[in-house]
């Protein structure tokens, strides 16, 4: 399945600007980037990179959302994080000059920007802003990582899914208002592969979850009813 080209259009149009790396450039290094990339339509599905390959440059989402998993050697996915729109990826292992330790693939339709490595590490060398940005968000996500992965690794299950349909919700609802519900739209694998249990105990815990009405549910689509329930199950403050 081949990718789309887009017409590419500029960086300072795009309305998720101030969630991305690039949010504190100026006009100038804003057009450098501009310049440098090129927008592809990925239907969902499609891999952007794959795990034990060399980065060949950087990816932003315009729009759309991707999961990043690792394969593990019995072949089962772990899915590590949801990216949403304004998300830089690829960019640790490419600066690291190391394969990719994990995968990335559409979970939905998805425009997304590429920049080849040798632009990108032209731009990051002139751009002392870009450069402090990336450290400072290198650091940052070591940190919330090492919280999660503490936190999973000490919980049972049900609070495992708690604390990951809390984490779903704030991936989801920077593109929707704040006082709406929050709708999730992935396939109960990923689900059950995000959380790490057996897809049929992921779907007899929605099941429990949704008797004690924390979420609804409509097809592979689940509503959170109940942040606060959720927060008590997954015993998160």
């Amino acid at each position: 399945m081949k990718k789309k080209l887009l017409s590419n259009f500029s960086c300072k149009d795009c309305k998720y600007l101030k969630n991305s790396m690039f949010d504190e450039l100026n006009d100038d290094e804003i057009n450098n980037i501009y310049e440098a990339k090129s927008c592809s339509f990925y239907k969902k599905g499609q891999v952007l990179f794959h795990q034990d390959t060399y980065p060949l440059g950087v990816y932003c989402i315009n729009e759309g959302k991707v999961k990043v998993y690792k394969v593990g050697d019995d072949g089962k996915e772990q899915i590590i994080y949801l990216a949403r729109e304004g998300n830089l990826l690829g960019y640790k292992s490419m600066i690291s000059d190391e394969k990719y330790h994990v995968a990335g693939e559409t979970i939905e339709d998805a425009q997304v920007c590429f920049i080849p490595k040798s632009m990108f590490m032209e731009i990051l060398f002139r751009t002392p802003t870009l450069n402090k940005r990336l450290f400072k968000e290198v650091c940052h996500q070591l940190g919330v990582m090492t919280d999660i992965i503490t936190n999973m690794a000490q919980k049972p299950v049900r609070e495992r899914l708690a604390i990951v349909l809390l984490l779903l919700k704030e991936t989801y609802s920077t593109a929707s208002n704040e006082n709406e519900p929050i709708v999730l739209n992935l396939t109960r694998e990923d689900l059950a592969n995000f959380v790490g249990t057996a897809t049929e105990t992921l779907i007899r815990l929605l099941h429990d979850f949704k008797e004690d009405n924390l979420i609804t549910t409509n097809g592979r689509k689940i509503q959170i009813e109940d942040t606060t329930g959720l927060r008590k199950v997954a015993n998160w403050n």
